[in-house]
């Protein structure tokens, strides 16, 4: 966030977020502003208040959309006044609150603003992250530091808040795929799960900084809960694909893509569709009322495995692929199977306890 852009850019990324919103949920209006007044009339409105960091990002925009179809009231907490000039262009609310949703300017590294954008909601989702506008990947190792110091100092500012209880802190499948060795000869592949963290060092020895800021944040995260009077739930997206990725969230899709030749080999490189980690944090949020949910999720919904998707998927982000990478797929090139699985299993259940659905299938995703 916060990263200077031409006046002819802004406004196409102004467009592309409307029009992106507008295919994705119907319209932030109509659904959301019934549900909105049938939970006024059951006097339940302090109870669906909640507040949302990096709101005008690429996946803070889609959960926030999903709440307020979910009928919640949503103060988006934003950190630099370009953020709310953009969401004013967007205009796909009205002022002062009147489609459910505030604004209110907070910086990650001010615990102060974080006490009052939080103050009054009962729960916190914590999308947003760190971008560095001198770099093409848009990390480094001081922004990993930076990363998990804000996400210390958000959930800190969490646990401080009298009426928050809970918080969903958006982490990413980076923070559990990269290990330093992994049993080699093994006769059926070993599961990349919930239980699996990525090796901070093996991070840093590869400079895999989008991986080590996600894998030390979610940590820091955790450690600041401990031993708090708050719950905390944290969402592995994969790589976030949707409508207008390509321009939306190009600097961390770039930063994630690093080291994917070695993903894509192993069987480890996935994509999530972002309307999908919208309502994963939204169900994942609503299970833990009756501690139903707890620990980590992860979340992805088409595993790659073709050289040829993942070109795509490099052409569409701008970059350079090759010839042999086409030829590339999760039989590593050499006629071996992949020697990891991923596994969403524990998301699966949670949603389809609730709601019959299909997060656990391969589905065919849309990279434009």
């Amino acid at each position: 966030m916060g990263v200077l852009r031409s006046t002819q850019s802004m406004e196409a990324e102004v467009e592309e977020m409307r029009a992106a919103l507008l295919h994705g949920a119907g319209a932030w209006r109509s659904g959301g502003a019934v549900k909105r007044a049938a939970g006024a009339a059951d006097g339940a409105a302090e109870a669906r208040a909640v507040c949302v960091t990096g709101g005008i990002s690429f996946v803070g925009l889609a959960v926030v959309d999903r709440l307020l179809r979910h009928g919640y009231t949503v103060r988006l907490a934003l950190e630099t006044q370009e953020d709310l000039d953009k969401l004013r262009e967007m205009e796909m609310f009205g002022e002062n609150g009147s489609d459910g949703v505030w604004t209110v300017m907070a910086n990650v590294m001010d615990p102060e603003s974080l006490n009052r954008a939080f103050d009054g909601c009962v729960g916190v989702f914590h999308t947003s992250s760190l971008v560095d506008p001198g770099g093409l990947s848009g990390y480094t190792k001081h922004m990993a530091i930076l990363e998990a110091r804000a996400a210390e100092q958000v959930v800190e500012a969490c646990a401080r808040t009298e009426s928050v209880r809970k918080c969903v802190f958006t982490s990413s499948l980076l923070a559990c795929v990269w290990r330093q060795s992994y049993p080699h000869h093994r006769r059926f592949p070993t599961t990349i799960d919930e239980n699996c963290w990525s090796d901070e060092n093996f991070c840093s020895d590869n400079k895999l900084w989008f991986a080590l800021a996600k894998t030390t944040a979610e940590k820091a995260a955790w450690r600041a809960a401990r031993g708090r009077d708050l719950k905390l739930v944290t969402i592995c997206p994969a790589l976030v694909t949707g409508p207008g990725f390509r321009r939306r969230n190009s600097t961390p899709s770039i930063a994630y893509l690093k080291g994917a030749h070695a993903m894509l080999a192993e069987g480890l490189l996935a994509t999530a569709d972002v309307e999908r980690v919208a309502e994963a944090h939204v169900r994942v949020y609503e299970a833990m009322t009756g501690g139903a949910a707890g620990g980590r999720y992860i979340c992805y919904d088409h595993v790659v495995r073709r050289g040829e998707e993942f070109a795509e998927l490099q052409r569409q982000l701008g970059l350079q692929s090759s010839e042999a990478l086409a030829r590339l797929g999760s039989d590593g090139g050499d006629g071996q199977a992949a020697r990891f699985a991923l596994c969403n299993g524990k998301l699966a259940r949670l949603v389809s306890s609730r709601r019959r659905c299909t997060y656990d299938a391969y589905q065919p995703i849309s990279y434009d």
